[in-house]
């Protein structure tokens, strides 16, 4: 947008007013008169000026032939001189002057050189003020399009400097052909992707709709974990309409003047109309939409004025014109009710962590860009990684790269990646820490229990790998289990055999060494977490049946459960959770007491390998010994 006339005249304006303003404190203050000399003046009558001559007192007195006044100083007077009213033509005046031996200095101007004199002083000021205001202002606008060029700064002026790009949106304006994303780079969302090709579809054809009746839908929700994608698909909805697309943080609209946020909102909506048909993204939308108060008295009334002018917006404009505004959140729980209502975001598209399928699609897309060495099996990659987002596959991928460059190699191999996939869950290898003979014997031992547990209970996901490297995590080794496939629902007693597993590590400290340590400390907060799961949400427990006891908070996020039960019955919970670890822990006992010759066994092999993969683990735990005690 360019700079209309009146911000042109206003701006004009604004630069003559402030060099005026400084040329007078500047010529007042710090300057001092140049005629005088810095001297004080003292006004007095030519009779004055007649009687220090006759008195021999004046010094040195001069005029200037066009002027009808006189400026003389007295003898032993330095600082002060005497201005005469008027000069009346005197013949007689140049004699009492010489007879008083005194200086006479007379000036003779150049015609019209008063004038030309006079108008440098006055206007040269304003005029180096002026081009330096406007030199600023380029500057100023030159430094910001370079940080980001797509931002509009035809505010202008001095403004920038005080203030006068508050009420703009500040909103990045990317043009269609800028994009480059279509839903070809989103992989792994095909729900997603299906629900937002309407959208383009309507802003491509609006007819079609149109001759039916459909409206276009004012906006939609994209709700979901961090870094399942939901910022790629505005974009990508936005490259495959080829509209311009505005994209903003909810937290832009935030503040320190109240107001301000507001007059942001109608900004944004005003330059959206301009470009109609277009796309407007707000990401973190939870920043300033969160649920209004009951009571009015709302903590910060900036956050709740910008929500109540977005609500208007969003009801105000012109459907027809083709405005669609996206909104991506991770927050739903708190948004308030009326920006949910149909009218404003008519769709809630879940964005939801991937499944084995998208996170194989996934891992393809990011790969391409990688050289590799084949054999690359990415469905092994996706199969070990479940629960993880777009982001954190295009990481693993990443890090397997970074792993082949630091290793000295061309092209990145399986083994890269696997190793990648260890690095994003439990950190990189701590060469640094070293453990004692003792130390690494008692977590050989610990990490076989998992193992042994699990092996010899039926539906427990298959051993991969059983390390005992430390790790930047914390974590002095770890039993890896991978579903062979993906399970979508989990029965009550393959969540008790998962709590065995938990419990298997520290039954084996305490089986061969009679003692504990402080290393099961995870294995202890994942089994006190799933065994409250069971009473509270599952309803997997005799007592309580299906009365759920818990809600979760933030389920895109940290999962937090609070109870919403009676202090007494929090109690009885506490107790049916002890009850379930103890069981498990016993059956955990039970089942290393039976194989205990296998967990010496393989405790040794671990001890002596440090890393053992899951085929060798299997076939040391099938294979006969003849040493072992028949059963």
């Amino acid at each position: 947008m360019e700079m209309d006339d009146h911000k042109r005249r206003r701006n004009l304006i604004l630069y003559v007013l402030i060099a005026i303003l400084v040329y007078m404190v500047l010529s007042t203050v710090l300057f001092p008169n140049i005629k005088t000399g810095g001297m004080e003046v003292e006004d007095v009558t030519y009779s004055q000026l007649l009687k220090d001559l006759d008195r021999k007192k004046v010094d040195e007195i001069r005029y200037t032939t066009d002027d009808a006044q006189a400026l003389y100083t007295l003898k032993g007077e330095e600082k002060k001189a005497y201005r005469t009213t008027t000069m009346p033509t005197d013949v007689d005046l140049t004699n009492r002057i010489e007879e008083a031996g005194a200086e006479l200095k007379v000036t003779i101007p150049e015609q019209d050189s008063g004038m030309w004199l006079y108008l440098l002083i006055t206007f040269a000021p304003i005029i180096i003020f002026m081009l330096l205001g406007w030199w600023l202002n380029r500057r100023m606008k030159k430094a910001m399009s370079e940080d980001n060029p797509s931002m509009d700064f035809s505010g202008g002026g001095f403004g920038g400097f005080g203030g006068g790009n508050l009420g703009k949106s500040g909103a990045r304006i990317v043009a269609s052909k800028d994009v480059g994303v279509t839903f070809k780079d989103v992989a792994g969302q095909e729900e997603a992707k299906e629900s937002l090709k309407e959208v383009v579809d309507f802003l491509e054809n609006p007819k079609r709709y149109e001759d039916i009746g459909a409206k276009l839908p004012r906006g939609a929700l994209l709700v979901g974990p961090p870094g399942t994608g939901k910022t790629l698909l505005a974009k990508a909805v936005a490259g495959e309409a080829g509209v311009p697309f505005f994209s903003i943080s909810g937290s832009e609209f935030v503040e320190m003047f109240v107001g301000r946020g507001a007059a942001k909102v109608r900004d944004l909506f005003k330059q959206a109309k301009e470009k109609a048909p277009c796309i407007v993204f707000i990401d973190e939308i939870d920043t300033i939409g969160k649920k209004r108060d009951g009571g009015g008295f709302s903590g910060n009334d900036e956050r709740e004025q910008t929500l109540n002018q977005l609500l208007t917006e969003m009801d105000g404009f012109d459907n027809q014109k083709g405005i669609v505004v996206l909104a991506a959140t991770n927050r739903p729980d708190s948004l308030d009710a009326a920006l949910l209502r149909p009218g404003r975001f008519d769709r809630r598209v879940p964005v939801e962590l991937p499944d084995l399928a998208g996170r194989k699609a996934i891992l393809e897309l990011h790969s391409k860009d990688v050289k590799t060495q084949p054999p690359i099996d990415l469905t092994a990659i996706a199969r070990s990684t479940p629960g993880a987002s777009g982001a954190d596959l295009a990481n693993i991928i990443n890090e397997g790269a970074l792993r082949a460059v630091r290793l000295g190699k061309t092209r990145a191999t399986q083994e890269d990646f696997e190793e990648s996939v260890e690095v994003v869950i439990a950190g990189q290898q701590r060469k640094s820490t070293v453990l004692s003979d003792h130390e690494k014997q008692v977590v050989a031992y610990h990490e076989i229990g998992h193992a042994i547990v699990a092996a010899r209970q039926k539906g427990s996901a298959p051993v991969t790998k059983i390390t005992i490297v430390p790790r930047t995590s914390g974590a002095l080794g770890y039993t890896m289990q991978v579903e062979e496939d993906e399970r979508f629902l989990t029965t009550k007693q393959e969540v008790l055999d998962k709590l065995a597993v938990y419990c298997g590590g520290r039954a084996a400290e305490e089986l061969i060494f009679g003692e504990m340590t402080t290393g099961a400390a995870n294995d202890i907060e994942q089994a006190t977490k799933l065994a409250r799961n069971m009473i509270t949400r599952f309803g997997m427990s005799e007592e309580f049946g299906m009365m759920a006891l818990g809600t979760v908070q933030n389920a895109y996020l940290n999962q937090d459960t609070s109870l919403t039960c009676a202090p007494g019955t929090a109690e009885r919970v506490d107790a049916a959770v002890l009850k379930l670890i103890s069981e498990a822990h016993e059956r955990a006992m039970q089942l290393l007491k039976e194989n205990k010759f296998k967990l010496h066994e393989l405790a040794h092999y671990l001890y002596k390998k440090e890393t053992i993969t899951g085929e060798e683990f299997m076939n040391l735990l099938s294979r006969e010994n003849p040493l072992m005690p028949k059963a």
